[in-house]
């Protein structure tokens, strides 16, 4: 499948790309080499292949979920440089 000059320049433009004229070129001829390419594996039957997401068989690995007793607020805070109440007081990130 090939691809014309003024294809590559197309897609250079949209990508805010500027080549010299020497890499139109070049690149011109590398794209229609890989569109070939993919055009061949696109002839290979594949009908009784199951898709591949991954190479590996993959299985997360959960724990049990369980609830358990908290901190109380007083431990957690009690290294903290500010707090008000049992809330953490930090620095204001966002203005208003």
């Amino acid at each position: 499948m090939a691809i014309s000059r003024e294809e590559v320049r197309h897609v250079a433009h949209l990508a805010r790309l500027t080549f010299s004229e020497e890499d139109f070129e070049r690149f011109t001829r590398e794209l229609s080499s890989i569109l070939d390419y993919i055009a061949k594996l696109s002839e290979v039957d594949t009908s009784g292949v199951e898709p591949t997401y991954n190479a590996l068989q993959l299985e997360n690995r959960f724990r049990e979920d369980r609830t358990r007793e908290s901190f109380p607020p007083e431990e957690i805070l009690q290294n903290a440089p500010e707090q008000e109440g049992t809330s953490f007081v930090v620095p204001r990130v966002i203005r208003s």
